[in-house]
C-alpha cells in the first residue's frame, strides 16, 4: 500500500513566501554597493537551485562564500548590465516624451527589444545559479544558444521579468526586494520545465 503524498497547507505556502521575501531583502542588501548586484543575484539564484534540488536552503555561510567568490568577475558583469539598463531606460523615456523622433512604432519596437533582453537576462541568472553562482559569460553563451530553440521558455521568462520591472516602478520601494525574490523564483520555475543544457566545464 503506497503512502499518499503529503500536501502542502497554508503554513507551508506562508513559509515559502516568507523565505522568498527574505531572499529578496538579502539580495537588495548585498547589492547596495551597486557593482555587487550580479554576485548577489548569482548567489541567490544558486540558493534557489539548491532549494529545488535538495528541498532545503543552503547555509548562510555557503551563500556568503559564493557571493565572495563571484565578486571579481561579477563587478564587471554588474557594470555592463547597469550601463545597458540605463541606456535602454533613457531611450524609452526619450521616445515616450517625444524628445527623439520615431513616435509610437519606435517606442513599441524598443519596448519589445527591452522585453526580449529582460527575458534573456532572467534565464542567464537562472543558468548562473546552476553553476554555483558564477560563470556569467558561459551562462550567457548557453542561454543565447538555447533561446532560439525554445522561444516559448524565452517568452515566459520575459513574461515574468516585464511585469516585475513595471511593478517595481509602481510599488513602494520597500516592496521591491520582495518582488525581486518572487521574480527570481518564478524564473527558476519557468526554467525547470526545460532547463538550459549542462554547464560548460569552464
Amino acid at each position: 500500500m503506497t503512502a499518499e503524498p503529503v500536501r502542502a497547507d497554508w503554513r507551508d505556502t506562508l513559509r515559502e513566501a516568507s523565505d522568498l521575501a527574505l531572499l529578496g531583502f538579502a539580495v537588495a542588501a548585498a547589492a547596495l554597493p551597486v557593482l555587487t548586484l550580479a554576485p548577489a543575484v548569482g548567489a541567490a539564484s544558486a540558493a534557489l537551485h539548491d532549494r529545488a534540488v535538495t528541498g532545503s536552503w543552503p547555509p548562510a555561510r555557503a551563500s556568503l562564500a559564493r557571493f565572495g567568490r563571484a565578486l571579481p568577475a561579477g563587478a564587471a558583469v554588474s557594470a555592463v548590465a547597469l550601463a545597458a539598463a540605463a541606456l535602454l531606460a533613457a531611450d524609452l523615456v526619450a521616445l515616450a516624451t517625444g524628445r527623439v523622433p520615431g513616435g509610437g512604432p519606435a517606442l513599441a519596437l524598443t519596448a519589445v527589444v527591452v522585453a526580449v533582453l529582460l527575458g534573456y537576462a532572467g534565464l542567464v541568472a537562472v543558468a548562473v545559479g546552476r553553476t554555483d553562482g558564477r560563470g556569467w559569460r558561459a551562462a550567457a553563451r548557453r542561454v543565447a544558444r538555447s533561446c532560439p530553440r525554445y522561444p516559448g521558455r524565452w517568452a515566459a521568462a520575459a513574461g515574468v521579468c516585464v511585469p516585475a520591472v513595471v511593478l517595481a516602478v509602481l510599488v513602494t520601494p520597500v516592496a521591491v526586494p520582495i518582488l525581486g525574490g518572487y521574480a527570481l523564483a518564478a524564473l527558476h520555475a519557468v526554467d525547470a520545465r526545460r532547463p538550459v543544457g549542462d554547464p560548460d566545464p569552464s
